[in-house]
């Protein structure tokens, strides 16, 4: 259970004399997600809200995550709710750039949240003020077979020299060391994101998804150059572009393939196709220059306050609540995902743990090349780095299609 505000004698009196329907404070939370564990989470976490606050009248709107993405451009200037959910980093950037999001930098600074979330705070900062507080997030890294590596006397990879030693010693044992699958793009574009953080940093990462620089910059040009050291003497599983992630599994359950560049949510089909925890493990994506910040591939899920909010002081206290280490315990319980606050208690799962060591050690958390970068740049990126994949050698070609569809998405 979530424990509740310690709330002075005195505020509770002044509540029960406020909490009267007619006195009642309107609180209006606009929320995007209607899965089940998410949305359990959410309205377990608002009802201990107003458990603690019973002079606030909280009214939810929850809608699926598609609806609020079209839906969040037209309430922000028609009829904006108290609090909403959205996305950090690049994501946001619209909005706050076009004044629709408040400023809470005061809040970050008086309530100590730079140091409880420094590993967030990269992706909620915008010309040097903080828009919005994370609740969860879940890291990415590379699943791999314990069992296959022990065998082939491998040991895991903590350097780009180590993978690509490690995946020839796999490649000679004949086992793949990469399965993939590409059908829905977006898993090329996690191997990407890796790839461009570990080669030239998060700064890069967020300049190349804001237009900043192009695909035909020489520190991108490296990333493919280091891309192809994997492609080319096919580290990864074939026919990639014909499976989804979910088809990907099947070669990694049985053996084919040893490695999975992927995301948290993958390890329970893992241990439902069969595969016991001492026959699975995770790492961090290897270092590739040391003298790059290690930061992790994180989606994160954020809040903020509209800046046409009606309820403005209610709803900094509901971003307050929110960033609590015990409701993020027991939100992400719920979730199966990671708290943000260091001074949370992440979940006892084995990969759990381990996820949360490595995203809130981070110098800074990217946020997916698909939610960084427009819709159309992100389709046509993606695009790219699938048919790169397949064949590498129409890598200029690939970047330089990239610089023309970026020149007219960003203009």
């Amino acid at each position: 259970m979530f424990k509740p505000f310690v709330r002075t004698a005195a505020a509770v009196l002044a509540a029960a004399v406020l909490s009267a329907p007619a006195s009642a404070r309107d609180l209006v939370i606009n929320y995007d997600d209607l899965n089940a564990a998410p949305k359990e989470a959410f309205e377990t976490a608002v009802e201990a809200f107003k458990a603690a606050n019973p002079d606030i009248n909280v009214i939810v709107n929850n809608t699926d995550r598609e609806a609020h993405k079209t839906a969040i451009r037209n309430f922000l200037s028609a009829d904006a709710p108290d609090v909403t959910s959205w996305y950090p980093g690049n994501r946001m950037a619209p909005f706050v750039d076009a004044g629709q999001f408040e400023d809470i930098s005061d809040l970050w600074e008086s309530e100590g949240w730079a140091d409880a979330m420094a590993s967030t705070m990269p992706s909620m900062t915008r010309d040097g003020k903080q828009w919005g507080v994370p609740y969860t997030y879940y890291q990415w890294g590379i699943y791999y077979r314990s069992d296959i590596f022990a065998e082939n006397n491998i040991t895991p990879p903590t350097t780009w020299d180590e993978l690509l030693a490690a995946s020839a010693a796999l490649k000679e044992a004949g086992v793949t060391p990469f399965t993939i699958g590409t059908k829905f793009l977006w898993t090329a574009a996690g191997v990407f994101d890796y790839l461009n953080l570990r080669t030239n940093g998060f700064d890069v990462h967020n300049d190349l998804t804001a237009g900043k620089i192009k695909y035909t910059d020489p520190r991108i040009v490296q990333v493919f150059e280091n891309w192809k050291q994997l492609v080319e003497p096919g580290y990864f599983i074939e026919n990639h572009a014909t499976m989804s992630w979910q088809d990907a599994l099947a070669p990694f359950i049985n053996g084919e393939a040893a490695m999975y560049v992927m995301g948290n949510f993958a390890v329970a089909p893992m241990r439902d196709g069969g595969l016991t925890d001492d026959q699975i493990d995770y790492i961090p994506f290897p270092t590739i220059n040391p003298d790059v910040a290690r930061a992790e591939e994180a989606p994160t899920d954020a809040f903020f306050i509209p800046a046409n909010a009606k309820n403005k002081e209610d709803a900094r206290e509901f971003l307050k609540f929110v960033v609590q280490p015990d409701v993020q315990t027991e939100w992400n319980k719920t979730l199966g995902q990671l708290p943000i606050n260091k001074n949370a208690t992440p979940g006892d799962d084995k990969f759990i743990q381990k996820g949360f060591e490595t995203v809130s050690t981070a110098s800074a958390l990217a946020q997916f090349y698909d939610r960084d970068a427009p819709a159309e740049m992100a389709k046509a990126g993606m695009e790219g780095f699938q048919e790169f994949m397949i064949k590498p050698e129409r890598m200029m070609s690939i970047l330089e299609r990239l610089d023309k569809i970026q020149e007219r998405v960003y203009k």
